[in-house]
């Protein structure tokens, strides 16, 4: 997954439940989730009675497999402790968020200057248009729901930023799904296409190689590098020099597919 389509699963995750309350006890399975996950922040079990909005946003994590990097608690001010640890904390409130960050507000904020206060409330953007941030919130008037407020608005305490960009796998289209975008113009002609495919990090000579083939007739289209990285993890390719071998010999990438093999690992 790419770095935005993560952000955007944090949101689609948070959305999931939107509309749960106390009133009814939907909320509840808020709670469970976060108490569900171990080890338990500090060994706090987080109660029915609680405050839960810092447990909603863990719970989110929880539930999207993102805690190494949107570490649980339920308190905000421990939460941006956690944070400020490993280097995800944004002391500014005039920062314009982007979809999937945290945000921290203190009802105590007078609006004069960067406000430095004790974070009371916390929520998860959800996006920004022009001035305006869209947050959802968990046990806002005791239920999930969403909050607009501007950039730089009062209140705001700051920002806890995970760092979807290590959690990306950016998965590279095979020399053969290239070529095919070659042949159907997407890439240029002549030094510029070249220019192009080097810097999208391809090998410009074996994409060329390939759309020559692809033109003579003389090969069928080959499987994608998942696809092909997919079967050596299931074992059809063989083991070391041998997977090599016969990779090669089927023209593909040794290192590509291996490299893929290692990301899908991960």
């Amino acid at each position: 997954m790419t770095e935005n389509e993560i952000r955007k699963k944090v949101v689609e995750a948070a959305q999931a439940w939107l509309g749960y309350k106390e009133s009814d006890g939907s909320f509840r399975k808020i709670i469970d989730t976060y108490n569900g996950h171990k080890p338990l922040a500090r060994g706090y079990k987080v109660q029915y009675s609680d405050e839960w909005c810092a447990t909603f946003v863990s719970a989110v994590a929880i539930k999207c497999g993102l805690t190494d990097i949107i570490p649980t608690e339920c308190s905000c001010n421990r939460m941006i402790a956690l944070h400020k640890a490993k280097g995800t904390w944004k002391e500014s409130d005039s920062y314009t968020p982007k979809m999937g960050d945290i945000i921290m507000y203190d009802w105590q904020d007078t609006g004069a200057g960067d406000n430095t206060g004790v974070a009371d409330h916390v929520g998860i953007v959800v996006s920004v248009v022009g001035k305006i941030i869209k947050v959802i919130e968990g046990n806002k008037s005791e239920q999930v729901a969403y909050r607009n407020i501007s950039v730089n608005g009062r209140y705001i305490r700051g920002f806890c930023l995970p760092d979807y960009a290590s959690k990306a796998r950016s998965e590279k289209k095979s020399v053969d799904e290239i070529a095919q975008e070659v042949i159907a113009g997407k890439w240029g002609t002549g030094e510029v296409r070249k220019n192009r495919l080097t810097a999208a990090g391809y090998d410009a000579a074996k994409v060329q190689a390939r759309v020559n083939e692809i033109l003579s007739g003389k090969t069928t289209a080959k499987k994608s590098v998942t696809e092909i990285a997919k079967e050596v993890i299931s074992g059809k390719w063989g083991v070391g020099e041998d997977r090599k071998k016969k990779l090669t010999a089927a023209g593909y990438d040794y290192e590509e597919v291996q490299k893929m093999v290692n990301s899908l690992l991960k």
